[in-house]
C-alpha cells in the first residue's frame, strides 16, 4: 500500500499527518471497519454500514449529511483504484473523534482514515492446517454497552496478541468478566458439539462481527450460548469467523485436538 485517504485527501502514507490531540490517539475514541473487496465489490457492505453508523450514533458523533454509505463507498473505491488493488484487498476504515477538549472533542463530527492492503487467494482460503490457540491470561473483557463495538480502544486485543506471540499460538482466546470465552483477538468463535453449532451471545461481550452475523443468518439451528472453558475442551469442532478470512478452523488448544468435518461444509455454504 502506497496511498492513504485522510479526511478526503489521498496522499502518500508518509505525508498523511493526524494531529496529536485527536480523540483516537489520546483516548481510543473511535470505531473502525475492516472490509473485504474482491473484483471491486465490497462484501457484506450493508452489514458494515449498519454497524458503523449505529456505532457512531452510540458514541455521540454528529454525522454530516454528506457522509452516507454511498459517499463512503466512493471514497473507498477511489483509494483502492489509486493503490491498484481492485482485484482483492483488505480495507480499514477508521472513524475518530476530533481534536480538543478533555475526553470530549470540540467538534463532534468524525474524522476518518482509509487504508488498503492487497490480498491473495492464499491469505483467504480455508486453512487445512488447524490453528493453534491458547487462553489469554489476566485479560477480562467487560460486558457493557460498548463491548459489541469495533472500537479503536483495542488494548485488550493487543495484549492478547503479545501473549499469542510469546506462546507461539496463531491466536488467543479472550474471556469476559464472568470467565466465559467470548471471542479471539481477531475473530468471533463458534463450536460444534454432537453436530449442533453454538456461538456466544452478544450479551456476553463479544464484538458484533459481520461474518458472525452472516453465519447466523445463513446456517439454520445455531444456538447462542455462553462458552465455558470446559465446553470448549469437550467440543468436537471449533472455528473462528471474521470478514476477511471468512472461517478459520481451530486445530488444537492445549492437549485438545479438534476435527473439521462439519466446518468444511459450513465454509462452503457461506
Amino acid at each position: 500500500m502506497k496511498y492513504i485517504n485522510l479526511n478526503g485527501k489521498i496522499s502518500i502514507i508518509a505525508n498523511a499527518i493526524v494531529p496529536v490531540d485527536n480523540g483516537a490517539f489520546r483516548y481510543g475514541y473511535g470505531l473502525y471497519e475492516t472490509l473485504y473487496i474482491e473484483n471491486n465489490v465490497i462484501r457484506f457492505k450493508e452489514y458494515h454500514w449498519e454497524r458503523l453508523f449505529n456505532g457512531l450514533k452510540q458514541l455521540y458523533f454528529t454525522i454530516p449529511s454528506f457522509m452516507t454509505a454511498e459517499w463512503l463507498e466512493e471514497e473507498i473505491r477511489q483509494l483502492v483504484r489509486k493503490n491498484q488493488a481492485e482485484k482483492m484487498c483488505r480495507v480499514r476504515l477508521q472513524m475518530f473523534a476530533g481534536a480538543g477538549g478533555l475526553y470530549s472533542a470540540d467538534n463532534n463530527q468524525p474524522g476518518y482514515i482509509i487504508e488498503c492492503l492487497t490480498l491473495d487467494n492464499e491469505m483467504i482460503k480455508f486453512n487445512e492446517n488447524g490453528l493453534v490457540v491458547g487462553m489469554a491470561t489476566e485479560l477480562k473483557k467487560s460486558m457493557d454497552g460498548l463491548s459489541n463495538l469495533k472500537s479503536c480502544n483495542a488494548l485488550i486485543y493487543a495484549m492478547g496478541a503479545r501473549q499469542a506471540r510469546e506462546h507461539k499460538w496463531n491466536d488467543a482466546l479472550l474471556c469476559n468478566t464472568n470467565g466465559n470465552i467470548i471471542e479471539s483477538i481477531l475473530a468471533n468463535i463458534f463450536w460444534i458439539k454432537d453436530k449442533v453449532i453454538y456461538t456466544p451471545p452478544l450479551a456476553d461481550g463479544c464484538v458484533a462481527g459481520v461474518m458472525r452475523r452472516h453465519v447466523l443468518e445463513t446456517i439454520n439451528g445455531i444456538k447462542e450460548q455462553s462458552l465455558t472453558v470446559d465446553d470448549l475442551l469437550h467440543a468436537d469442532e471449533v472455528f473462528l469467523t471474521n470478514a476477511i478470512k471468512k472461517i478459520r478452523w481451530i486445530g488444537n488448544m492445549e492437549d485438545k485436538y479438534y476435527e473439521n468435518k462439519e466446518i468444511k461444509a459450513i465454509y462452503n455454504a457461506i
